[in-house]
This record gives structure tokens, C-alpha cells and sequence, in this order.
């Protein structure tokens, strides 16, 4: 996986450690590391003349859910980030997006975005837990 050099906790406990503002800043570069790798992938699968529509209109879903995704974490958490924001989600990963996530066969890709959508998940969880610890977490 592109992102598997990028350091993330290994397991729940040690993510519930970190600072707020630690755990949102790695949502928002696994968010952007992402980023162009989704749009690559959109662009080869809108030439696989067997998908269905249904399967691509899914990709262009999940493309543009990662992007709201990053700008809701943004806004929510009030962190405009501008070292993010400017740079190519390859620097931003601190990562060679281009060659690693462009070279995966779908199945990778997929596993690997499977991976990091799986993380993300479990580190908002973590967050809405401090932000609403009346939601019995």
C-alpha cells in the first residue's frame, strides 16, 4: 500500500493516546494521500469497457465521499490546514503517490484503500468519543 510507510498507531490503544489534534491531522493526510490516487483509479476504470454503470458511478461516489470526508474533518474540528492544502497529496503523505498507488492491480488498491478507510474510521470514532462522551463510547 502506498500508505503503509506512513506512520499511524498500531492498534486502538495507542490511537486513543494521541492528542486531538495529532489524531486529526493523520485523518486529514490519509484523507489527501488518497486523494490523487482516487481520481488515477477512477480514470482506469471508466475504460473497463465490462464494469457496469453501477460500479462506476461507486468509484465516483467514493472519490468525492474522501473529499467531503477531508473537508468536513477540516471544518469540524476548526483546523485549516495550509501545509496540507498546498501541497500535492504525494507530499503530503510524504509518499511517491504517482508510482506506488499507480502501479497496484485493482484488487490492491482496493485492499489497501479497504485498510486506511477502515483507520480512518476507527480514529473519528476515537475523536467523536472525546468531542461527545455522552454517546456511551
Amino acid at each position: 500500500c502506498h500508505t503503509s510507510r506512513m506512520p499511524t498507531p498500531k492498534g486502538k490503544e495507542l490511537a486513543q493516546n494521541l492528542p486531538r489534534e495529532e489524531l486529526t491531522h493523520l485523518i486529514l493526510k490519509l484523507l489527501q494521500a488518497w486523494k490523487e490516487p482516487l481520481s488515477h483509479f477512477n480514470q482506469h476504470i471508466e475504460h473497463h469497457q465490462e464494469l457496469s454503470d453501477d460500479s462506476l458511478s461507486k468509484a465516483k461516489q467514493i472519490s468525492n465521499m474522501v473529499h467531503e470526508l477531508k473537508t468536513g474533518v477540516e471544518k469540524s474540528m476548526g483546523i485549516i490546514s495550509n501545509s496540507l492544502n498546498g501541497m500535492a497529496s504525494s507530499e503530503a503523505a510524504g509518499l511517491s503517490i504517482s508510482n506506488e498507488a499507480n502501479l497496484m492491480s485493482d484488487s490492491d488498491f482496493i485492499h489497501c484503500f479497504r485498510r486506511d478507510s477502515n483507520k480512518v474510521q476507527s480514529y473519528l470514532k476515537i475523536l467523536k468519543c472525546r468531542i461527545m462522551p455522552e454517546n456511551s463510547c
